[in-house]
């Protein structure tokens, strides 16, 4: 049976028509980062960029070349935290949302 749309582009439609979707997205890759899937937190990030900013705009707010932010986002990329921490910010930025950290104890 064939599909009547990508996946892709049913995350980057409904991210721009739904921001709350995109803000559960966001929060979804920061919680997997945190508890050590940094895999799949990648690649929300990456759906997230594709259906926000782009990866050259991203490029340009943080400096870094569009080229190297595709590595870093990809399922073997390995952002350094300074890097990782920009394109959240820039993400951020663009949802117009922000980001806490809570802790539960176990």
């Amino acid at each position: 049976m064939a599909l009547t749309r990508n996946f892709k582009e049913t995350v980057i439609q409904r991210v721009q028509s739904d921001a709350s979707f995109g803000q559960a997205l966001l929060d979804e890759a920061a919680t997997l980062f945190l508890n050590g899937e940094p895999e799949t937190a990648r690649l929300i990030l990456r759906d997230l960029v594709n259906a926000t900013i782009g990866f050259e705009q991203l490029a340009t707010l943080t400096t870094k070349p569009s080229k190297s932010l595709h590595r870093m986002l990809s399922p073997t990329g390995n952002p350094s935290m300074d890097n990782l921490a920009a394109i959240f910010q820039a993400i951020r930025q663009r949802l117009q949302v922000s980001l806490s950290a809570h802790c539960v104890a176990a």
